[in-house]
């Protein structure tokens, strides 16, 4: 049998509308079921699946799971049909004793979302139990001088059935003195008397046998039946009568043992022995009753034998007999009702209705963490129970219905700074004084991919040396994830970005599991001096997050290449240089000049000459720096007329690179010195000589100014900007950028002798080493002075574009120990700038 309870109260209606918007809801009626007790264990209740308007895939997918608020668990559901069934015997007088009324209240719990339905199990009656009395067999003694119409009050038999299968009359077997009368007091209870209806002659019949019989109102009719034994006595004639046929008293339970109850008072006009009277609990005091009162045999005081409990039972109903001591003894009744008054001394229980959910962190404020209950056993005030939780606690309580609570979420949650809270609720009743509990309940915060991986750096600056075995490791980055799990696994990988047009993958490779990066070849420093990685870092969370760096890689140079001779031409393809010259040659006369180049630079660039052999090693030398070849001294006549030298051309790197060139020299009569015409052209161009230093010098000059003036700009605006320590750290940056030697311009000359020989390097390292380059004549003592303009723009542009408007055919002829110097001094005022000589 299955019936729905609207509730028709507004705030229900209000509640049910309220909670239909979140996670967990709650219906706004309850499903009842009503099934007879003593069912056996499978026996269908109800299908709780239809009536709940779920389907049996619900069941699985949502957990649903039934509790008991009676503590033990009768019933289940049968999954595979969605039926509530019987868990186990139900006997309803154990349950619900003699309530007439026995309902079990049940919490049916439903996961994703979490919804709480009420339902109610009503136990009906059978009847299986027979109506008994206490004692089988009852001895009452009546004078035979008893007037008629007297009640002698019998036992009452018990039924724990209720309903129409309790205990529903009293019969009693026939007999010509005695009728039976059925009394009815409170709460419907039957209390049969024994009624004197002829007078009694002892000396007739000394002893009546009687039987009692109580029926219940069940279908069969059950009954039980006791023994009525009379005993005829002689005259005593006034029966002890009580002041009060029922008494009426209240004491609490905590009341202790041994304390006062109440005091019953019974008179006999009788004068001697039988107006004397002895107080007792009547015959049919049930044992629950004496274990917890006493009688004084001579007052008539009540008192307490052991603890009342008035969750046990709030009332009890005592009977009591005065009898005196005539022959026969006169028996006199009364009641005495005992109400137990409620004190507060049950503390109020939480209880855990569904198991703590895990919360993700990025929950909504509302969202259902767990369901509570409330219960305290006291009464009235006592029993109410309201409950609070921490202040601060990012979580909130949310009252449904008969003491039932949501454990709602209140603030946003952040597993990386809690990832775990151990909430403390307390349970406080409004008792005089209060009592309370606490319990807490362990709620675990989820991770969700909210936090992306951070490099330990912004930025990474690797050198390498050119040259390196491929496969190597150049360098590891790390990145680290606030999250967890699968959240915070990450994996690295380079970017597509190009290096000399093509992709940076063909270069190096990255470890996807630790950062670390590989070389897939072995670098050139002449061919690339730098690059940049763009490496990210990116989580396993669904969606995944990511973050970038730069690794920039700076080839460092090695002494990997030998010095090349560009001149004599004839030595550079490989084959003997032969020269010639006179033998009125004097000391100090440049035969030839020796002129070589290194692909490395700085230091493993630096050249220097010197004869290794040589047929007479007194006739001539070789600059250590330029090259030139000159006479030590004068030619005499037993000279050989063919000389030959073996030039050997060093670098300065570790180890030393060398070459060799072999000069062959002819010394003939009468040929005349082509380098006086050569002096004697180079007269007009020398009086220029000072007209273009000066115009080098006012460039360079102007040149410094404008630096100048643009540091003074930058100054200024980072103390305009100090607040901003981005900014400042931008252009902080910039100058660091200038600072660094491997980002500075270089300019290398050789100054012993002409300038044979000027490499400029300079600007941004990212522009792949712009330089500029010139070469002099080689065969000049005022060599010319060659300036070959760089295909890209570097710092010294503006130099350069100077340099060009003043002298448009680009090529110069000065005296080199002259101009070497004065490009020195001017280019040494510029800043940031580094000369190598």
């Amino acid at each position: 049998m299955t019936k729905r309870i609207g509730y028709r109260d507004w705030r229900w209606q209000a509640l049910w509308w309220h909670h239909f918007f979140l996670l967990w809801t709650t219906v706004d009626g309850q499903t009842r079921y009503s099934i007879p007790e003593e069912l056996e264990r499978g026996s269908l209740v109800g299908n709780l699946a239809k009536d709940l308007g779920l389907g049996l895939s619900d069941i699985f997918e949502r957990k649903l799971r039934v509790a008991s608020e009676a503590g033990k668990q009768y019933f289940s559901v049968d999954a595979g049909k969605g039926e509530l069934v019987v868990n186990d015997r139900i006997d309803r007088e154990a349950l619900c004793g003699q309530s007439a009324s026995c309902v079990l209240p049940l919490q049916v719990v439903i996961e994703s979302p979490l919804q709480l339905h009420r339902i109610e199990v009503e136990v009906r009656d059978v009847n299986d139990n027979s109506p008994s009395f206490l004692k089988s067999e009852h001895i009452i003694e009546i004078a035979e001088s008893t007037v008629l119409g007297v009640r002698f009050p019998l036992e009452s038999a018990e039924d724990p059935d209720v309903g129409s299968n309790g205990l529903k009359t009293y019969t009693l077997s026939k007999d010509e003195c005695f009728t039976l009368k059925v009394k009815e007091i409170e709460n419907g209870r039957k209390i049969p008397e024994l009624v004197l209806n002829k007078s009694l002659d002892r000396e007739k019949k000394a002893i009546h046998n009687l039987f009692l019989t109580a029926m219940d109102g069940g279908n069969p009719v059950k009954s039980g039946t006791s023994k009525i034994i009379v005993n005829v006595l002689d005259n005593n004639d006034n029966v002890p009568l009580f002041e009060n046929t029922l008494y009426k008293v209240s004491v609490q339970e905590n009341s202790a043992n041994g304390s006062f109850v109440l005091t019953t008072k019974a008179n006999d006009i009788d004068e001697g022995p039988n107006g004397e009277i002895e107080y007792s609990l009547g015959i049919h005091t049930p044992s629950s009753v004496i274990s917890l009162f006493h009688i004084d045999p001579f007052t008539g005081e009540i008192f307490l034998k052991n603890q009342l409990d008035h969750e046990s039972q709030s009332s009890y109903r005592i009977d009591i007999s005065a009898k005196d001591k005539g022959f026969p003894k006169m028996e006199g009744h009364c009641s005495v009702q005992v109400d137990v008054l409620d004190v507060n001394d049950n503390a109020p229980e939480i209880i855990m209705t569904s198991k703590p959910s895990s919360v993700p962190e990025d929950s909504r404020s509302g969202t259902v963490v767990a369901l509570i209950s409330a219960r305290d056993l006291d009464s009235g005030d006592n029993g109410k129970v309201t409950l609070q939780l921490p202040k601060g606690s990012p979580f909130t309580l949310k009252p449904s219905f008969s003491n039932n609570y949501e454990l709602l979420t209140s603030a946003p949650l952040d597993r990386e700074s809690f990832s775990e809270y151990n909430i403390e609720i307390t349970a406080t009743d409004s008792g005089s004084p209060p009592l309370s509990s606490k319990k807490s309940i362990p709620v675990v915060i989820t991770d969700v991919n909210d936090n992306p991986p951070v490099f330990t750096q912004p930025s990474y600056n690797v050198y390498l040396k050119e040259n390196g075995v491929p496969g190597s490791i150049l360098y590891s980055v790390s990145a680290s994830d606030l999250d967890s799990g699968e959240n915070a696994k990450i994996s690295y990988s380079i970017l597509d970005s190009k290096v000399q047009d093509v992709s940076v993958s063909s270069y190096v490779y990255i470890n996807s599991d630790n950062g670390s990066i590989y070389s897939m070849h072995s670098f050139d420093y002449e061919k690339l001096k730098v690059f940049q990685i763009q490496v990210q870092a990116k989580d396993q969370g669904s969606p995944s997050l990511s973050s970038n760096t730069t690794v920039h890689v700076f080839i460092l140079d090695q002494n990997d290449n030998a010095p090349a001779v560009i001149y004599p031409s004839s030595a550079a393809m490989g084959s003997l240089s032969h020269q010639r010259m006179p033998r009125s040659a004097k000391a100090g006369h440049l035969v030839t000049k020796v002129t070589a180049v290194d692909a490395d630079s700085g230091h493993n660039a630096w050249i220097s000459y010197k004869v290794s052999e040589a047929t007479d090693a007194s006739l001539f030398t070789v600059n250590l720096y330029t090259g030139e070849v000159r006479t030590k001294r004068a030619v005499s006549e037993q000279d050989d007329s063919s000389q030959r030298l073996l030039i050997e051309i060093k670098d300065d790197g570790e180890p030393v690179q060398s070459a060799t060139v072999t000069v062959s020299i002819l010394l003939e009569d009468g040929l005349h010195e082509p380098i006086l015409d050569l002096r004697q052209k180079a007269v007009e161009p020398s009086k220029k000589t000072g007209r273009i230093t000066l115009y080098l010098i006012l460039s360079l000059a102007s040149i410094s100014v404008l630096s100048l003036v643009t540091f003074l700009i930058l100054a200024v605006k980072c103390i305009r900007n100090s607040r901003s320590s981005a900014s400042c750290c931008t252009r902080q940056s910039d100058f660091d950028d200038y600072k660094n030697p491997n980002r500075n311009l270089q300019l290398q000359l050789n100054t012993d002798g002409p300038i044979k020989y000027v490499e400029v390097l300079g600007g941004d390292m990212l522009t792949q080493s712009q330089s500029f380059r010139s070469c002099m004549s080689p065969m000049s003592e005022y060599s010319d002075f060659t300036l070959i303009k760089p295909s890209s723009t570097t710092d010294f542009k503006e130099v350069i574009s100077v340099l060009d408007a003043s002298l448009p055919d680009s090529t110069w002829t000065f005296e080199s120990q002259q101009v070497s110097r004065e490009i020195i001094m001017c280019l040494s005022i510029l800043p940031f700038i580094s000369i190598r000589i």
